[in-house]
């Protein structure tokens, strides 16, 4: 059955009332009861409360500045995240399908809602921005496609019936071609200035987990929960091979080493890498002690972070690749899982949602300054990650100035008997 384009008038309105198109909403059956709560800013205290020390007459406290935007919470988990391409704004799409877009601040209590769409009928799978940042695009389990203005929030164009399983990823390849993979395992690439499919293609035997392509706008790297690697061409309309099967999902892909390496998350908690060209074999792997690794987003050429369930908690680490090291522990989404990571238009923060039903903001400006040597440092006793920011073992440790502390100076030291060892290693040869 062939897909629907509607494209919907200028003067609709988006709220809540459009869910009145389904008799009722389907939730997403993975997902638990969400906490009536309605987009409150949580008091994330990454920063110590400033008390009021001018009760006696002096001027009022103007208002606090914070390392991060406070966390912002929603009605219901939020599947994923998308940040706008040149301003302080982000989208959201959750389980019932409703998408929110929020301007956020590192002014204490500015987060604000700027507008909210109700238009899939089931829960919303992923969200991106256009390059230039005047239209979103979301897909959901409902299996259609939307195209929404920015500014306002309103539903410009609706593919309904889009693919024949439910939608599961999203990829914008310029600003007219996109990219749709589904839980059956197939492939649609759409001409939006057409709302048809000019390549739908099934290679894969199970959920498309994500898509990426590369800087020339030619080759679709696809990863799937059968274990593979896909790979199509796009200017040939056409699919050119699949990688040898592994272990476990393929859950995530990026692109790394301007291009040169391939590198694909799994649920088993291994990093496959690929060389560029060479699709069909892995050319290493970097296991992370974890049981996952479920998104992956990167922030140099170098340095990636990653999102993984480490217990029963999400954590986020930073990775470098070649050499292959976990630079340290970012933050942490306590007793829930992570669905998704973004990056800030100016690299300063990076973005994560999960089923904790938050969207928390953690800075990474440093991170791309940071070297990794070659030789591995030593494990440390307690077996913790190094804490990358003041977040990244809990919100509440009253503790966590005078650990970081502690730790610099460890670290200090672990590094000066490095230097010796490496310094007699050499003197040796």
């Amino acid at each position: 059955m062939a897909a629907s384009v509607e494209h919907v008038e200028a003067a609709s309105t988006v709220t809540e009332m459009d869910k009145t198109e389904a008799p009722e909403t389907i939730r997403d059956p993975e997902t638990s009861d969400s906490e009536p709560a309605g987009q409150e800013q949580d008091p994330d205290p990454d920063e110590d409360e400033d008390e009021d020390e001018d009760e006696d007459g002096g001027e009022p406290p103007g208002p606090k500045i914070r390392d991060t935007p406070q966390d912002i919470r929603l009605e219901a988990i939020a599947n994923t995240v998308a940040l706008h391409p040149s301003r302080d704004l982000l989208v959201c799409g959750d389980v019932d399908g409703d998408v929110y877009a929020f301007s956020y601040s590192c002014t204490e209590g500015e987060n604000r809602e700027v507008w909210s769409s109700g238009h899939h009928m089931k829960s919303c799978r992923q969200v991106r921005f256009s390059a230039d940042g005047l239209k979103l695009y979301s897909v959901s389990r409902d299996k259609a496609v939307h195209l929404l203005d920015v500014e306002r929030g309103q539903l410009v164009t609706r593919i309904r019936g889009a693919h024949g399983a439910p939608i599961y990823s999203l990829l914008l390849v310029d600003e007219n071609i996109l990219a749709t993979g589904d839980d059956g395992g197939t492939l649609k690439v759409w001409d939006m200035r057409k709302g048809t499919a000019i390549m739908d293609l099934k290679h894969h035997e199970d959920y498309i987990s994500d898509i990426a392509v590369d800087q020339a706008k030619r080759i679709l790297l696809t990863t799937s929960g059968d274990g593979t690697m896909g790979v199509f061409n796009i200017k040939r309309r056409r699919f050119e091979l699949l990688s040898e099967y592994q272990s476990s999902d393929l859950t995530s892909v990026a692109l790394m080493k301007r291009g040169k390496k391939v590198v694909c998350g799994s649920s088993e908690g291994t990093i496959y890498i690929f060389n560029w060209n060479g699709f069909g074999a892995t050319s290493d792997r970097f296991a992370v002690k974890a049981e996952s690794v479920d998104c992956i987003a990167p922030i140099t050429d170098n340095i990636m972070c990653t999102a993984s369930m480490d217990g029963i908690s999400g954590e986020l680490r930073a990775i470098n690749l070649l050499p292959n090291r976990v630079i340290g522990c970012i933050g942490q989404h306590v007793g829930e899982p992570i669905e998704e990571l973004a990056k800030s238009w100016d690299s300063r923060f990076l973005v994560s949602c999960g089923h904790d039903q938050l969207i928390k903001f953690w800075d990474i400006s440093s991170l791309p300054n940071t070297t990794v040597n070659e030789y591995r440092k030593r494990k440390k006793k307690d077996g913790r990650m190094k804490s990358l920011t003041k977040k990244a073992h809990g919100d509440n440790d009253f503790f966590s100035g005078l650990v970081e502390e502690t730790e610099k100076k460890k670290e200090e030291e672990e590094e000066e008997e490095e230097e010796d060892d490496s310094d007699s290693d050499s003197g040796s040869d």
